[in-house]
């Protein structure tokens, strides 16, 4: 009876039952699997925060806003990177500059006795007079090099001239050329001798910056064998009248056969400097992808942490911290308000089409075939998805180049940077000392405190700098008087004694207030903290904090990147 049970059991169990019961058994398993990976896949998307633009994984933007380096200004979290940062400075000179000797000589011999006329105006367009300012001006400034110089105009009087020139220091390392403007007090003796009595402070000839409407500055051409190496109007130059009206469209015609590119909303407001960069870069670099005109908000909401008010402060113009002309002169780009009126005049008659897009994982690509005369990107309210620069992300990233070259800093700004160096006659060497909270914080920082304190940058700075030098301190200490001590060593110098060419009486106190309807505008912290890092980019030696000063890491304890 066993036997025969066990022989009907076997009998029953059949070979192909086994394989199906496999079957069934992996395919369990597999939408077992499928199941776990849907939900870890979940829990990954709604928890996931992207990281702040300016540490982004990319390598684009790690390789251009950051350094391997300890460098203190270097990947700085306040005062962001442009374009001319990048240029190297020996691509932008010329193959020679202006010497002494390239100045034609004029010996008392050779000029006619001035029968009555030494009481008469000093005449400013005379070649001899103009021989005579070169030359003074290359004698009196030894620190920097003549490239072009203008022709001398009448100043405020008869015994006065105002002359310009262009000019880079000596030793300059910011691909940038610089204009300044002088007066000159002139006498004239019996026998024609013109004696230069004076030189007026910077920028104190006036007469001599303004350019005629449709006119090119009146430089002279360079002495024979000098020609440029590159064209300078590729570069900042710093001094001269600043051209940044709005754009405007001429004509309903060219209006309507335009094609434009708009983002709409979004979380990138009032985020850091990086942040807003980094995104607007995207939608300019889509917009040129898709030869489009891009829309732009020229209102920037600037972050807390550089206002007076320690609060998001909004309205402020994109013209105060950016050049705008050169990004209007490079590429394609109209104001927002006066696009929308624009639009609302003639798309009604025209049929003007619209063509929206809210998701910002459409890319580019997928839009380049889209005739609409508007493609609008409009952003939620769920950040971080709502973030711009979310669209140049993925199989994007290879496609979009961001146009960092066409992002100047604002060359209002840089002529106060100007002033200043020029104030120093280009000849400094410039400190960098972080203080502030960071000294305060021993658990990330222990040794910066005592490492910035005056008695050790004493120390530190007998060997690095030379006694006597004038020396500019760019710091977030607020009282200077702490660095009292170095008095002893060096002329110290720092961005508050020079407030006299930002305040109500300054050239940018006029400009911005006009750019700004009549409105003064503040020198708010992003302004000053940009100034004070370009006034201790151009001195001659660069002491950085955390190269130079201290063993700590700009980033706290174990943060240090290996220097290159």
């Amino acid at each position: 009876m066993l036997n025969r049970s066990l022989l009907s059991r076997s009998g029953s169990f059949r070979p192909e039952k086994l394989g199906q019961e496999a079957l069934a058994l992996i395919g369990n398993l597999c939408f077992t699997i499928f199941v776990l990976v849907v939900l870890i896949f979940t829990l990954i998307a709604a928890t996931y925060q992207p990281e702040d633009p300016l540490f982004h994984q990319s390598t684009k933007i790690t390789n251009f806003l950051t350094s391997t380096s300890n460098a203190t200004f270097n990947s700085d979290d306040t005062v962001v990177k442009t374009g001319e940062d990048f240029v190297a400075s020996n691509q932008t000179v010329f193959d020679t500059f202006i010497n002494i000797t390239d100045v034609p000589a004029v010996t008392v011999e050779e000029l006619p006795i001035c029968q009555g006329d030494v009481d008469k105006p000093i005449d400013c367009t005379d070649r001899d007079v103009f021989n005579l300012l070169m030359k003074t001006a290359i004698e009196h400034f030894k620190d920097i090099h003549f490239y072009r110089f203008g022709k001398p105009v009448r100043g405020s009087n008869g015994s006065t001239c105002d002359m310009a020139w262009r000019f880079r220091p000596n030793k300059g390392k910011i691909a940038a050329f610089y204009k300044d403007y002088r007066r000159f007090l002139i006498s004239k003796s019996g026998n024609c001798n013109y004696t230069v009595l004076g030189i007026g402070d910077y920028h104190s000839g006036m007469n001599a910056r303004k350019r005629k409407k449709n006119q090119k500055p009146g430089f002279e051409k360079l002495p024979k064998g000098q020609k440029l190496a590159e064209d300078p109007a590729a570069l900042p130059l710093v001094g001269e009248v600043v051209n940044d009206t709005l754009p405007v469209v001429e004509s309903e015609s060219s209006f309507s056969h335009g094609k434009y590119l708009i983002y709409s909303g979004g979380g990138d407001r009032c985020k850091s400097m990086n942040h807003y960069l980094w995104s607007f870069l995207c939608a300019l670099g889509e917009a040129q992808y898709l030869n489009r005109t891009l829309v732009m908000d020229l209102t920037i909401c600037l972050n807390s942490m550089h206002t007076s008010s320690h609060q998001d402060e909004e309205g402020k113009d994109f013209r105060f911290y950016f050049d705008f002309e050169h990004l209007k002169e490079s590429a394609s780009v109209l104001d927002q308000g006066q696009f929308w009126s624009d639009w609302e005049k003639w798309q009604i008659k025209d049929r003007l089409p619209l063509f929206l897009v809210d998701d910002f994982k459409v890319t580019p690509m997928n839009l380049a075939q889209v005739r609409d005369t508007l493609i609008m990107r409009k952003f939620g309210s769920v950040e971080p998805d709502n973030y711009w620069y979310r669209v140049c992300e993925g199989e994007t990233e290879s496609v979009i180049q961001r146009p960092w070259h066409l992002i100047w800093k604002s060359r209002r700004l840089l002529d106060i940077v100007s002033g200043i160096a020029s104030r120093l006659n280009w000849d400094f060497d410039s400190v960098h000392v972080v203080r502030g909270e960071k000294a305060k914080n021993k658990e990330l920082w222990p040794n910066l405190g005592t490492d910035t304190s005056p008695e050790a940058l004493v120390s530190s700075l007998q060997d690095k700098i030379e006694a006597g030098r004038n020396v500019y301190i760019a710091t977030n200490e607020p009282d200077t008087s702490f660095f009292n001590p170095l008095k002893d060593k060096y002329s110290t110098h720092f961005l508050d004694e020079y407030k006299d060419l930002w305040d109500e009486n300054s050239e940018w106190y006029a400009e911005t207030t006009k750019l700004n309807n009549g409105v003064p505008v503040e020198c708010d912290g992003y302004m000053r903290a940009s100034v004070d890092t370009e006034v201790f980019l151009r001195g001659k030696k660069q002491i950085e904090t955390f190269n130079d000063l201290t063993s700590d890491c700009k980033d706290g304890i174990n943060t240090c990147r290996a220097s290159t």
